[in-house]
């Protein structure tokens, strides 16, 4: 991607006829997008067509951020494969899946009562019930609490607990 010329080249070594946008996206919370196309002369004959696209007679179009959302976006990928950051992602894997088991075990998406009050009371009732569950399954001779096994995340990048 040429952000400078406007244009995009692909694999095979062609050059987009140009772009347009960026356009917004039905999500508000997303990035607008760019789009490139190229031409049917462009796409036709080409070899790899199959890889680029599955439309009998369309030519290919590629969308993608602008340029800062773009470079965010390759930085923080680039980022997420350090082993600092799957040490730091490790503890929130736990706590989603402590998250995930209220949501999903104990239908905490749906509240009771009305009010803020009560559906305080209800949360605050329901982990002491989960926390009990959870005390209630050690047997009576740990001196040591035993961690929960671990989560698929951590299994498989191998990162110790702590």
């Amino acid at each position: 991607m040429d952000f400078d010329r406007r244009q995009v080249t692909c694999p095979q070594g062609q050059v987009s006829a140009g772009w347009h946008g960026p356009y917004p996206t039905s999500s508000p919370s997303a990035a607008p997008l760019i789009v490139a196309r190229f031409t049917k002369n462009q796409c036709r004959p080409c070899p790899a067509r199959t890889r680029c696209t599955t439309t009998a007679d369309s030519p290919r179009t590629v969308g993608f951020p602008p340029r800062e959302p773009r470079d965010l976006q390759l930085r923080v990928r680039a980022e997420q494969q350090t082993p600092d950051w799957k040490t730091r992602y490790a503890v929130r894997s736990g706590v989603e899946s402590t998250i995930n088991e209220f949501t999903h075990g104990h239908a905490m998406r749906r509240c009771r009562y009305r009010g803020q009050p009560k559906a305080h009371l209800q949360h605050v009732l329901t982990a002491i019930a989960v926390n009990i569950g959870r005390l209630s399954s050690r047997s009576a001779t740990e001196e040591h609490s035993s961690p929960r096994p671990p989560t698929a995340f951590l299994d498989q990048n191998e990162i110790p607990r702590s």
